[in-house]
């Protein structure tokens, strides 16, 4: 793994610590997040197009999340992270979309159950260490888009993965390169 990918990871695991310590996502984090996208896409040579990809998946997110929000089902710092994190998917969406649902669902589930057992009186003690992730509190779903994240990130072509055909020919998007094996890159 580069850099670049290796500090967005960092970025991602520090973003879900915060979120189930403080229920805060800090919008400098996040931003820098996102620009390590375009400082990747920039690295390994993205076409055009692959960035405009991207940018509508990003936007899209950012749209459906801002929708959930408005319901009150989503903080404002997870609107800004999924459209970060969807950015970094970019045609890869739907593994990233179901990644995030799932550990999400993981998520609600463990506040739902530690919430439970706080009412259990044999169990209250125990269920009182275990307070910073009360339902009261609110679900902090930046941990699931963080580990989506991180699968978002680890999706994307290594810095040096890529293979322009030259003039004559178009240049091959990183995800459909990235899919092929190192043979078929090569010829």
């Amino acid at each position: 793994m580069d850099v670049i990918k290796a500090v967005a990871c960092m970025i991602l695991a520090m973003l879900a610590l915060l979120d189930l310590r403080t229920r805060r996502l800090p919008n400098a984090a996040i931003a820098a997040f996102a620009a390590l996208y375009f400082v990747d896409a920039a690295l390994t040579k993205s076409t055009l197009a692959s960035l405009a990809v991207h940018a509508v998946a990003g936007a899209l997110s950012l749209a459906l999340a801002g929708l959930i929000f408005r319901f009150g089902w989503l903080g404002g710092g997870d609107v800004k992270l999924a459209a970060a994190v969807f950015l970094w998917a970019g045609p890869e969406y739907w593994t990233v979309f179901v990644i995030v649902s799932i550990c999400g669902l993981f998520v609600a589930l463990t506040v739902l159950i530690a919430t439970a057992m706080m009412r259990i009186r044999a169990l209250a003690a125990a269920a009182r260490r275990l307070d910073w992730i009360a339902l009261s509190r609110g679900v902090p779903y930046g941990v699931a888009l963080a580990l989506g994240g991180i699968i978002a990130v680890l999706l994307q072509p290594a810095v040096g993965n890529h293979t322009t055909l030259g003039p004559l020919k178009p240049t091959v998007s990183h995800h459909a390169e990235f899919a092929l094996p190192a043979p078929a890159r090569l010829a």
